[in-house]
Formats: structure tokens, sequence, C-alpha cells
């Protein structure tokens, strides 16, 4: 499948890409300012990112997290433009072996092609010589990091907002950990979000508040359930309804009942 759909924002361009044209959680989009990547798109679609990329030199690559959608092409655009990416250092390890990749998401995106990276730091930099500063958001990912350009007012959120409602959690996810990100990223002053599965997002800091308040709402409710007697099967079928097919294909590893099993012990004080 050809780039899907592709973005141009002031200094920003962009490319989505994707085996699957199943939502958001199956596409991805690689975006650029000049010379400097943020994030790689998945390995089975180097063919396009390749194309996306051949457009203008690539002098700079920055990374937020280790999951292969973000990083699977790194190793390909570093032999292709001569760069050495930047990491979180939380991420390098497994950057540079590789890991083991869970079936859907092989499915979806292939696997990391292992590469050496080099260790972001506190701030980098535009060819223009303005600011990128990043932001340890962890929560999704213990290394996730995302970048924030105060001049442009721009914030590129890795995977800290992707939409708007949470709906399934990853076993390896931490939910307290993500709200507090969430609270520390809006105390920054941005205006455009550009979230790698949902787009670029104008009234991002707005967007990310309320994707805050609707979490929070979640756990309020599914605290009160609780506390009724209801079960955690009840609660979470009450609130979001039966586990599709994802979780099936996970094996519960990414499911609703994960969301609102952290959900039930979220402080809302």
């Amino acid at each position: 499948m050809p780039i899907r759909k592709t973005y141009e924002f002031e200094g920003v361009t962009g490319a989505k890409v994707g085996r699957f044209n199943q939502g958001i959680n199956t596409q991805f989009i690689v975006y650029r300012m000049g010379e400097t990547v943020i994030d790689t798109g998945p390995s089975n679609q180097w063919r396009y990112v390749k194309q996306f990329l051949a457009q203008q030199p690539v002098e700079q690559l920055l990374l937020t997290h280790h999951h292969e959608d973000h990083s699977g092409n790194a190793h390909h655009i570093s032999m292709a433009h001569g760069v050495l990416p930047r990491a979180p250092k939380l991420a390098q390890d497994k950057l540079a072996t590789g890991y083991k990749t869970p079936y859907l998401q092989r499915l979806i995106w292939g696997s990391l092609v292992p590469v050496k990276t080099q260790t972001l730091r506190e701030q980098e930099s535009l060819a223009d010589g303005s600011k990128i500063i990043p932001v340890h958001t962890p929560g999704h990912a213990k290394d996730l990091t995302c970048y924030f350009l105060p001049e442009q007012g721009y914030f590129f959120s890795g995977d800290l907002f992707i939409a708007k409602r949470l709906k399934l959690l990853r076993s390896d996810e931490n939910l307290e950990q993500l709200l507090q990100s969430i609270q520390k990223v809006l105390k920054l002053d941005f205006d455009t979000l550009f979230c790698p599965h949902g787009g670029i997002i104008k009234d991002g800091k707005s967007a990310l508040q309320e994707k805050l308040n609707n979490i929070l709402d979640l756990c309020e409710k599914a605290q009160t359930l609780s506390k009724k007697g209801l079960s955690l099967e009840e609660v979470t079928h009450q609130l979001l309804g039966p586990e599709d097919m994802v979780a099936k294909l996970t094996g519960g590893n990414f499911c609703k009942t994960n969301l609102i099993r952290q959900g039930l012990h979220i402080s809302l004080l």
C-alpha cells in the first residue's frame, strides 16, 4: 500500500503509512521539519517511508521510544542518510539488541531492525537553531520522550495522545504515570500537537486536556460501580462493553480490562 496521506503544516510535513487501514492504531505518520525527522514508521513500510524522506536530505533523526512503529526504520534511515539517531537513554539497549515482538504488533508493523543510537541531549535544535526540548513522559512506555518546540508552539506527542478517549491498555502500561505525564505536558506552552497516529491537532493542548478529563471520569465511574459491589468484569462491560478481537488476539495483553483494573486504583483527590 503506497503513502496513504500527506500532511503539510507551517514547516512540518508528514506521510501516513500502514499495512492495514483499520483505524489510527494501524497507521503511522512520519513527520519532518526540514532536515529533522521525528520517529520512523514501521519496518514493513520502509519502501514508502524511503520515498517520503528522499525529497530532501535527513541530517537528524529523533526517536520518541523503542516501540517498533516508531523506531522500525531507524537502521534503514541511518544507513541511507548517514545519520546516527538520537534516542532516550532508556530506549537504547532495546534499540541496539532488538526484542521479541508480540504477534499482533508484528503483523501490523513488522519487527524492529536493531540500530545503534546516541543519547538524547537535554536540548536539541533544528537547523535554524530553534530549540527542541525532550520531555520524558512515561506511562505508555518507560522510555517515552516527547518533543516540545517552544518557538513554534509545537508538541510532538509520540504515543502520549493518540486519541481523546482511552479504551484499551497494554499490560505493561502504567495508567498513573500516564496521567502524571499528561499533567506535566499541560503546563507547557504549545498550540499544535503532532500525533503519529491521530494526525495534526491545531488546538492540541485542549485535546490533551480533554483526554485527561475523560480518563479521570472513567476512573471515577469505575470506582463508583466497584463500591456498589460489581466485579471487575462487570464494571468493564458496563463502561466499555465486552472485550473485542484485539484482546483475544493479544491474549489479554491489550484490552479494556487492563484499563479498568488500573483505573480502580487511581487517586481522584
